[in-house]
């Protein structure tokens, strides 16, 4: 089921320095968060984990050249066992993570405490026309920032610095980037770097990009395009579950019919629910699969 959410305050900002061959982008999310978090009762060293990958999803998608979606996933053996952020061309994003429920939080843990020693960090590109690509390396670092920048040097051989924050009630984000096939001078990087790294998290989640940037660079200010207004979006659909239910079969989901009088898919995203009862189902396999089930079960 589409939904969306938008607001003035929901921005994404390009900068370029003229002197270096540098570029950045801010980012913060107010009521495209909310709309999130509100969908599930996320520890809080989750949320603040999963709010830190939307900036970096939001920020990152605006490299994408053609129609389709950027894809940020992490996966591990840990107490957290996924998360998810899609951003999209058309500046729509959404977010989900899963996690030990029967494990106990704090809210102090690290990301590292969170994901044990192993796991995986991917970037899926899937064009609107075209065959999907991925980009997968081992988890490096002790924050999404930290595994970012890692990935962005070992898959794309592209110097980046991110900064990344995530509250409650807001998501900021601010990256640097070397443009590519253009030298750099190491000592202006640093500088530029450093400076970044100045910036606190208030900072991050209160201040626009106007004013974050002049606060940051005012002796060799950006040049600040128009900012991007980003959504929240959905893009579940009860067709898109009907397919999903095609896939498994019509033996398979009869057989749950049968015995529960109905299949309810739920979306990680948006906690949209689904149904489907026996004349669905039937209607969906153009058959009476649940029937058949009972007579097997029998």
């Amino acid at each position: 089921m589409m939904q969306t959410i938008y607001s003035d305050t929901e921005r994404r900002t390009r900068f370029i320095f003229d002197d270096m061959p540098v570029r950045g982008l801010h980012v913060r999310l107010q009521k495209v968060w909310q709309h999130i978090v509100r969908r599930k009762h996320y520890p809080a060293s989750i949320r603040r984990a999963l709010g830190e990958l939307l900036a970096a999803g939001a920020l990152l998608s605006s490299n994408l050249k053609t129609e389709g979606t950027l894809t940020l996933q992490v996966q591990s053996e840990g107490r957290l066992k996924m998360l998810v952020v899609e951003a999209t061309s058309n500046h729509t994003c959404r977010a989900t993570a899963r996690w030990d429920e029967s494990a106990t939080y704090n809210g102090k843990e690290t990301l590292r405490d969170l994901l044990g020693s192993n796991g995986i960090f991917a970037i899926t590109l899937q064009p609107q026309d075209g065959d999907p690509w991925q980009g997968v390396v081992p988890l490096e670092g002790d924050s999404i920032a930290e595994m970012l920048m890692a990935y962005m040097l070992r898959s794309e051989q592209l110097e980046t610095h991110i900064t990344l924050a995530a509250d409650e009630h807001t998501v900021g984000g601010l990256l640097l980037q070397r443009l590519p096939e253009e030298a750099l001078d190491k000592e202006a990087w640093q500088h530029v770097t450093t400076l970044s790294d100045t910036v606190n998290t208030a900072e991050l989640l209160i201040l626009d990009a106007q004013e974050l940037l002049y606060r940051l660079f005012h002796e060799t200010p950006p040049r600040v395009f128009d900012p991007e207004e980003i959504e929240f979006a959905c893009s579940c659909s009860r067709g898109k579950v009907s397919n999903m239910l095609l896939l498994l079969g019509g033996q398979e989901v009869g057989a749950i019919v049968a015995e529960q009088g109905s299949i309810e898919i739920d979306c990680d995203f948006c906690n949209e629910k689904y149904v489907f009862d026996e004349t669905d189902i039937n209607a969906l396999f153009n058959m009476d699969v649940t029937e058949v089930a009972r007579s097997i079960i029998q």
